[in-house]
């Protein structure tokens, strides 16, 4: 067992590994001594190596979101080692594998999210004389790539967006060219250079959007974009072991829409973080009245970029104007309370990773869409009658997902119970056989008194199944 976890180990080096053992997950050696400091869990030993004992500490599988989101927290990614072997037919040590790595910047977790703050990966690169940057919303499916001609255009881009982690090439030449404060924030990772390549990046990217080139992307000649762009789309996929298919798109944006603000002014100003690194007081806390956490996200998006063009300026304004006009601030706020984190639930639905509430989250925005669709279309503006063209209503997938889903479901699939009465009827049948188990025994040993003559005879069970 403890050659496969040193081989495991040995492919994940950077990263506390959590070995599935039956219903723990299990850290050993040194990472057992970090986990136990960090996590203020106890250490132990198991067996001995040279003739000392192993270092072990644990924590329960079904406890691990809270020990993860700690770890998060502390800048500390974990690599997730499930069993995927049969044990029954197994021999020696049911296989495992690492189904899954943990970073700051590719969480999709509800619990390890903030409803209203983004979860950004970031990469750099340096290509042609020019920088490159770009940066990936794994939990939305939002990529965004742009090439700048210098760094301190860099430099305000990668304070604007504030990533959870930033993946820069591991080439000594380029970072000696980079600030101290740039290579010293948290959850820089050195990541190789030969995953900046253009050349495979390009392939990379194409391969992903199923496209023969970038032209409708924006970026088809931007070389130093594409290297940062496929860099991330690489790291992510290997992150989360999938191929992500819910990032369908890649923006190339630019500047010059926008006001650039340096890392001073964005620090005085008090956007989104006052001087004391907190949220309260800041302009985003005092503006915030979104009913959503998608708008909560977007609000802090808008403020941290502010616009130089009338044009849009002038059409968000004529927006809110309708709205005081008709007096139906009320009415879309009610309509919008009813709306999930869509952006979220849908990418964890095509992640494979959606849950039960999720679902039923799903299922109630759905049904409230055509009344959010009709509101806006009440209102003559033309952001407003391009936004009720733009949503699709799903009347029947919302109908599945309230007749199959009940009110109140588990919060993991595992605890059973998250399938409605009525819904298939099979299901039905299964529940009332071990609902009513009690009633169906005192029945068969009712019919076969009758049919034995046997007044005496009783019908139990055990549990070995």
């Amino acid at each position: 067992m403890m050659q496969q976890y040193l081989s495991i180990k040995a492919e994940h080096p950077d990263h506390l590994l959590f070995y599935r053992m039956g219903d723990f997950y299990e850290l050993f050696h040194d990472d057992a001594k970090k986990a136990s400091e960090l996590l203020e869990i106890t250490l132990t030993a198991r067996g001995k190596s040279g003739g000392n004992a192993i270092p072990m500490a644990g924590i329960p599988h079904h406890s691990a979101e809270g020990y993860l989101a700690k770890l998060v927290k502390l800048g500390v990614s974990v690599a997730i080692c499930e069993q995927v072997g049969d044990v029954a037919t197994s021999k020696g040590p049911v296989e495992r594998k690492v189904v899954r790595v943990i970073t700051p910047g590719t969480l999709v977790e509800e619990a390890l999210l903030e409803d209203k703050s983004e979860n950004l990966l970031a990469a750099i690169s340096h290509q042609n004389e020019r920088y490159g940057f770009a940066y990936l919303d794994v939990a939305s499916g939002r990529f965004e790539t742009i090439e700048l001609d210098t760094l301190s255009h860099l430099y305000a881009d990668i304070e604007r967006i504030k990533p959870s982690e930033l993946l820069l090439p591991d080439d000594d030449l380029f970072r000696q060219s980079l600030s101290e404060s740039l290579l010293n924030r948290p959850g820089v990772v050195r990541y190789p250079s030969w995953h900046f390549e253009t050349k495979s990046c390009f392939k990379r990217l194409t391969d992903h959007f199923g496209t023969k080139d970038l032209i409708a992307f924006g970026c088809n000649q931007k070389t130093a974009a594409i290297s940062a762009a496929g860099s991330i789309l690489h790291y992510a996929q290997s992150m989360l072991q999938n191929t992500l298919e819910h990032i369908h798109t890649l923006q190339t944006y630019s500047t010059e829409d926008t006001l650039v603000l340096d890392a001073i002014s964005r620090r005085n100003l008090e956007i989104d973080t006052n001087l004391s690194g907190g949220m309260n007081n800041t302009l985003a806390a005092i503006l915030d009245q979104t009913a959503t956490a998608m708008g909560g996200r977007l609000l802090k998006r808008w403020l941290n970029q502010p616009l130089r063009n009338q044009e849009i300026i002038n059409g968000r304004l004529d927006a809110i104007s309708s709205i005081l006009e008709q007096q139906s601030e009320d009415d879309f706020r009610q309509s919008l309370k009813q709306i999930g984190d869509l952006e979220r639930i849908l990418s964890r639905v095509a992640l494979m990773s959606a849950r039960p509430r999720d679902l039923l989250h799903l299922g109630r925005s759905l049904k409230t869409l055509p009344e959010l669709q009709t509101l806006l279309a009440q209102h003559s503006t033309s952001k407003f009658q391009a936004l009720a063209q733009k949503i699709s209503t799903f009347p029947e997938l919302a109908q599945l997902l309230e007749k199959a889903i009940i009110d109140n479901p588990p919060i993991l699939i595992r605890d059973g119970g998250v399938i409605a009465e009525g819904y298939d009827a099979e299901l039905d049948a299964f529940r009332n056989l071990k609902n009513e188990a009690g009633g169906y025994l005192l029945d068969l040993e009712q019919r076969e008194r009758e049919r034995t003559g046997i007044n005496t005879l009783k019908v139990g069970y055990n549990r070995v199944h």
